[in-house]
């Protein structure tokens, strides 16, 4: 959602550069989301060393496309001077929180195999 709105946000804005690039990420955030479902399936089926550290890893990439996703929304929200500056200022919250989680859930999964 948050890359969606800051896609939105980048149309808005004549930015088809970071429209683009929010359009990607947002396909990323979806794959990757699957990839974490996949992942943690694999977990707890196999218990094994190879699929703990997938349920870090894919984290931890939800994380940095979350990052970039923030980046993004928060340059826009500092340039519109429209109701839409409002969407880009959400689109960086939610991504903020996203990336947030996803590093914690990171952490806790990194600490599952100690």
């Amino acid at each position: 959602m948050a890359a969606a709105l800051a896609e939105l946000a980048a149309r808005f804005a004549g930015d088809e550069e970071a429209a683009e690039h929010a359009h990607s990420l947002a396909g990323e955030l979806v794959r990757l989301g699957d990839d974490d479902a996949t992942a943690y399936s694999a977990f707890m089926a196999e218990h094994s060393e190879a699929a703990r550290q997938r349920i870090v890893e894919v984290p931890d990439e939800i994380a940095a496309r979350a990052d970039d996703v923030a980046l993004i929304a928060d340059r826009l929200a500092g340039e519109l001077q429209t109701s839409v500056a409002g969407d880009a200022e959400a689109a960086g919250e939610l991504a903020r929180a996203a990336a947030r989680v996803a590093r914690r859930l990171a952490e806790l999964n990194r600490a599952s195999g100690s």
